[in-house]
């Protein structure tokens, strides 16, 4: 599997030609968005910086949007979303944490969370992590101190951070400090398989926007 990451909370997860997208940044946002082809786009937020499904409808591929909780399966895919809160763009919003299985990988997109509080259900349901994907950037979202707190308590085998990049400046450079990564440097994208998880326990890796 690989993961690229587009800015903010945009992920591009790809295992052969089977693409998905999480939180696109919709054209109608002031944030540089991506364009790409995609079979199935989760969606956190109704917000522009999250809501572009436009952008991952290209080529032959037309995504099933998935933009709340609940259950679904696509393509062998099997997803579920959890209601949780946001504060994003100054205004209270329902957030949907996503988990789902890829490439045999357990993935926990936490979205545009803004409290390490979250409810009992989504709580019991992230189990077994092996990537999870934590907003740090403040803004509405969690803080670093707080998204890191968060983070270790679910014993994730890689924490990935995001959305450092709209908020506070400095909020990346806070939370691998929470971590111990001070000097941590950023890769282009992540290439992994499940074997490569073996081991690890809450290891951080950032990625560069693309």
């Amino acid at each position: 599997m690989i993961v690229t990451y587009h800015g903010n909370e945009a992920f591009k997860f790809q295992l052969g030609d089977t693409v998905i997208a999480v939180n696109p940044i919709s054209k109608d946002s002031k944030l540089k968005s991506a364009r790409f082809g995609a079979d199935v786009c989760l969606m956190s937020l109704n917000h522009p910086d999250f809501n572009g499904a436009e952008q991952v409808s290209f080529g032959e591929k037309k995504p099933f949007i998935v933009n709340g909780p609940g259950e679904y399966e696509i393509k062998g895919i099997f997803i579920k979303g959890f209601p949780s809160v946001s504060n994003y763009g100054g205004e209270e919003r329902i957030n949907t944490i996503y988990i789902f299985n890829f490439d045999n990988i357990n993935i926990c997109f936490l979205g545009a969370l803004n409290s390490k509080d979250i409810p009992n259900e989504a709580k019991e349901a992230i189990e077994e992590v092996d990537l999870l994907f934590v907003p740090v950037g403040g803004n509405g979202v969690l803080d670093p101190h707080d998204a890191y707190k968060l983070a270790v308590q679910f014993e994730p085998k890689t924490i990935i951070p995001m959305g450092f990049d709209t908020g506070d400046k400095d909020s990346l450079k806070v939370f691998l400090k929470e971590g111990g990564e001070e000097s941590l440097k950023p890769v282009d994208k992540l290439t992994i398989k499940k074997k490569d998880l073996e081991g690890k326990e809450g290891e951080i890796i950032t990625l560069s926007a693309s």
